[in-house]
């Protein structure tokens, strides 16, 4: 068979020759001696040779390449000299593949995917089901996985097969507080009750990926054992298992942040075996570790290619042929309309108000709203989305590229688009002034009472008129008319046209928020669910630099155009899987697992509340009468408790299920898909191109080029979903990186920015989980610590460690001294906490808080409070941003290497010499916990 093979490949490079003409090279790499020997000299043109000799004669001076290959032909050794000499097991053999998916059918095996606990990777891990369950068992929860050898060599992410474990031999979930340690064993009262528990008998699909590590010191180095060039490094990530690699570079590569990749694990080995491929930068340097969190999220953010962005050249009979993709657009010669398509368009620039609602500084401009009142006297609402299908062809380079991004990515100080700039921030974004293509949806209402009377969707030419900023609406929502001097479209224009201008706005937005109101009650009848998450908004000062970091202010405008882009996505949803029943892409939201929400009603038992989670509707209205009106927190928290327990929202084929599972919990819609933002998301061009296909279907043109079948589609919903929770990771990451290193560099012990209010809203049996309003950050608070001491507290209710005992209660925990003295945190209480941050040299830092007055905290002046709030919080991204410029100038300094400034802004994302100035750019920076979001 592998004769055939090497036999069939060589045809085909023969083939390929030939069809160039003889007028390219065609190179054949391969390790059979066998094929080099007998191919190598039989077609001219053709060369069949080996790895090495393609290295040593194509690419001489590429250094990295040899060093690569070197450390992989090293490595394969070193496994085959390996299962010689030792004949000993660590691990079972994994079963075969037949019998491991006869073992699914009958139930014997349950098949599901790997997820290792972070907190205790050594010892937990879990699998949650998919696909076939077991028949007996009819398992309801996760299986735990106890133990590295009942793992049995598989990693965080593969798809698994596990047999149960006779019931007795069942464990608990440790319940305690746990920081990312090495021990293989837990104390025997921090497990909870005993859960189905199990072994991986075989592995149904490696998901291995490349891998962030540290290499040892020089001292751990010596201790590993008598050879030195295979070395145990420790993944950036806690969940993955050391790696032994074999290389000559260890020491070099001592202090910075490398990538490697895993080759094997046989049953013989403690450990997986892997090959160096990269250096990524110094540890602890912003820049390295920006790229180690993409390269742990398999980000690739390659700048867009010349070739991608401006034309292809192919070689035709020995034609070049330019294949232009992207418009031209420039300030001198901006892009214009063509008179063909106009023919083809709804003209909406002289008929209709048009005006987007954004957060400041937005480039990228999805989408624009208007009403009107027909001369029936009914109102026309209309979302405008930019037509970025028109620019962006079908399998085109361009196309390809978004595919494989799937949506922008948004890091903590920086984003990285799915489409190239002149693209998104201006040919396809919806800027005031300018003729623009959109695709828009457009509904007829009844004057009183809202009701949709008919829907159209229309490919359209619009003109937008303005370009708000959510704090200028919400100003003419309410009547300020200070905000007037904030609408850039209202200068240099005499008083009398002005005063109309703003009439014509104010009604407009006014009468937006009325229908969004009208649409919003509609859905809250069924069952919407308002939810809360940790959310904190960027504040620039006139000079870009970052001013402060707040809370999110919620505003009615922010609902209002939600609310316009919930309908349509709707709407779009309705139309596409009507014409397209087995081949629309939806996003269904399912309903959560009841026992998530078992510590939401445990929580809100203990202040009182009683929490139906029986359907969407019933948990709405738990969470509004859960109200504390001396605490506000309270409610926030529970309802992010209930957002944690969510399920996350996902894309999908409507032919992969049946239609009673389109529906999106937390929406309260039977069908919803995503629209309204194509040049940030590619699941909306795929929606965009359906719709565009339920026109040529009903006017019977051709619809091939425009939709996948189901299983492609599928396959691509599968992709995007993987995207989407790869940007939320990488998003969260990044903030936390930040918050690490702001408050790096304090002294919490004499720092005032050191010590804040924390919140206690769950009870663990060693201490409790704490949120910290005044910086977004949710950590553990330990009550007993590594020498088994345990909280005390003075008469003035500061803390102390002293020997003791801790005894949990459902809503509170009571530490008590030998000498008799006792502390009760419960939840929900306020305390005085400790920011600290926890270095690690092998991984993330984190934030760590420690309890030092059972009290709230307090400053007695309110002003000087008020004062240093905003001091505090502008010092923390002004010291970050200055602290990570300087870094950056000595690392440019250090390198001597002269960077084109358009590639670099380009790849950066950024319009500025600061990397943090693009915060501008970010709508909200959210710090969910990425489990818990639900987004629309």
């Amino acid at each position: 068979m592998e004769k055939w093979q090497t036999r069939s490949i060589y045809n085909a490079a023969v083939w390929y020759y030939n069809h160039c003409l003889g007028q390219m090279p065609v190179v054949m790499v391969t390790e059979d001696e066998d094929a080099v020997r007998q191919y190598g000299n039989e077609t001219e043109g053709v060369f069949v040779i080996s790895f090495k000799n393609y290295l040593d004669n194509f690419w001489p001076d590429l250094k990295a390449a040899h060093e690569l290959f070197d450390s992989i032909l090293q490595a394969r050794r070193e496994r085959e000299s390996e299962s010689q000499e030792n004949n000993g097991k660590e691990y079972p053999e994994h079963l075969p593949v037949e019998i491991l998916e006869a073992g699914i059918k009958s139930g014997r095996y349950i098949q599901g995917t790997l997820n290792v606990n972070k907190h205790r990777a050594q010892l937990e891990a879990f699998v949650r089901l998919q696909g076939f369950g077991s028949k007996e068992t009819e398992l309801l929860s996760d299986i735990l996985i106890y133990g590295a050898r009942a793992r049995n060599r598989a990693i965080h992410g593969d798809v698994v097969a596990v047999e149960l474990l006779p019931l007795h031999e069942w464990k608990g979930r440790t319940v305690a507080l746990c920081e990312n340690e090495t021990e293989d064993k837990a104390p025997a009262d921090t497990t909870g009750d005993p859960m189905p528990t199990g072994k991986v008998v075989g592995i149904i699909q490696k998901n291995w990926r490349d891998y962030v590590v540290t290499f040892p010191t020089k001292e751990d180095s010596q201790s590993q054992g008598r050879n030195a060039q295979k070395i145990l490094v420790t993944p950036w990530d806690y969940r993955i298992p050391k790696i032994r690699i074999s290389t000559q570079q260890a020491e070099a590569l001592q202090e910075y942040r490398v990538v490697v990749r895993i080759d094997s694990w046989e049953s013989t080995s403690v450990y997986p075996n892997g090959h160096f491929v990269r250096v990524l930068g110094r540890i602890g340097d912003l820049e390295g570790e920006i790229a180690a969190i993409l390269v742990e999220n398999s980000i690739c953010v390659a700048p867009f290619s010349e070739i991608q962005k401006r034309y292809n050249c192919m070689c035709i009979h020995n034609v070049f042929v330019q294949m232009s993709e992207m418009p031209m657009s420039s300030s001198k010669n901006p892009w214009k309309v063509n008179p063909e398509e106009e023919k083809k368009r709804l003209d909406l620039r002289d008929t209709h108000l048009i005006f987007s609602i954004d957060p400041k500084g937005c480039e990228d401009v999805d989408d624009a709203l208007s009403v009107r009142t027909l001369p029936n006297g009914n109102l026309e609402l209309g979302v405008h989305i930019a037509d970025v299908t028109h620019f962006v062809a079908a399998n085109s380079y361009t196309d390809v590229e978004a595919r494989a991004r799937a949506t922008t990515y948004y890091l903590a100080d920086r984003r990285y688009d799915m489409l190239p700039s002149v693209l998104s921030a201006d040919i396809c974004s919806l800027l005031s002034g300018v003729d623009r293509y959109a695709v828009s949806v457009l509904w007829e209402l009844e004057k009183e009472s809202y009701e949709m009377l008919r829907v159209c969707y229309n490919k359209t030419i619009i003109r937008s008129a303005y370009k708000l900023v959510y704090e200028a609406a919400q100003g003419l929502l309410d009547g300020d008319t200070s905000v007037v001097g904030d609408i850039l479209e209202l200068k240099n224009l005499d008083e009398r046209t002005r005063q109309k201008k703003l009439d014509e706005l104010v009604w407009a937005v006014s009468k937006l928020t009325d229908i969004a109101r009208h649409v919003r009650a509609k859905r809250d009848s069924c069952g919407a669910l308002e939810l809360e998450g940790v959310e904190i908004r960027v504040q620039l000062d006139d000079k870009n630099n970052i001013h402060d970091l707040i809370p999110k202010q919620p505003l009615e405008v922010h609902e209002t155009v939600a609310e316009c882009m919930i309908l349509a996505n709707h709407w779009v949803a309705k139309k596409i899987s009507e014409n397209f029943p087995h081949q629309a892409l939806l996003r269904q939201h399912p309903p959560p697992r009841q026992e998530f929400f078992t510590e939401l009603r445990e929580c809100a038992s203990a202040k009182g509340f009683s929490i139906d989670t029986g359907s969407n509707k019933a948990l709405a209205e738990s969470l509004d009468k859960a109200n504390d009106p001396l605490d506000p927190i309270v409610n926030k928290l529970l309802r992010s408790m209930a957002t944690h327990a969510m399920s996350n929202a996902l894309y999908f084929s409507t032919g992969s299920c049946p239609e009673e599972d389109f529906h999106h919990y937390g929406l309260a819609l039977d069908k919803y898909t995503h629209f309204t933002s194509p040049i940030r998301r590619y699941a909306d061009i795929v929606v965009h191109r359906l719709l565009m296909a339920t026109t040529l279907k009903e006017t019977k043109g051709d619809v091939k080029d425009y939709v996948f079948s189901n299983k492609d589609l599928q396959e691509l919903c599968r992709h995007i979903n993987n995207r989407n929770r790869a940007a939320q990771h990488a998003q969260k990451q990044s903030t936390e990186l930040f918050q690490c290193m702001y408050f790096k560099d304090k002294s919490p012990e004499t720092d005032e920015r050191c010590i804040a209010d924390g919140v206690i809203y769950s009870i663990r049996t060693n201490g409790v989980l704490v949120f910290v309003p005044r910086y977004g950050i949710k950590g553990a608070v330990y009550m007993k610590n590594k020498e088994g001491l345990v909280i005390s507290c003075q008469g003035d209710r500061s803390c102390e460690w002293k020997p003791g005992s801790l005894h949990r209660f459902q809503d509170k925990i009571t530490s008590t001294t030998t000498t008799g003295e006792s502390v009760t945190l419960s939840l929900f209480d306020h305390i005085t906490v400790k920011i600290l941050v926890q270095t690690s040299r092998c991984h993330a830092d984190t934030i760590k808080l420690e309890i030092i007055r059972n009290a709230p905290y307090r400053i007695s002046d309110t002003e000087v409070s008020q004062k240093n709030f905003h001091v505090v919080k502008s010092d923390l991204v002004k010291e970050v941003s200055q602290s990570a410029e300087e870094a950056q100038r000595a690392q440019q300094k250090a390198r001597v290497v002269e960077v084109i400034d358009e590639d670099y802004q380009e790849y950066c994302q950024t319009k500025g010499a600061s990397l943090y100035q693009l915060l501008e750019e970010i709508r909200d920076l959210a710090l969910l916990d990425v489990s818990a979001d639900i987004r629309t």
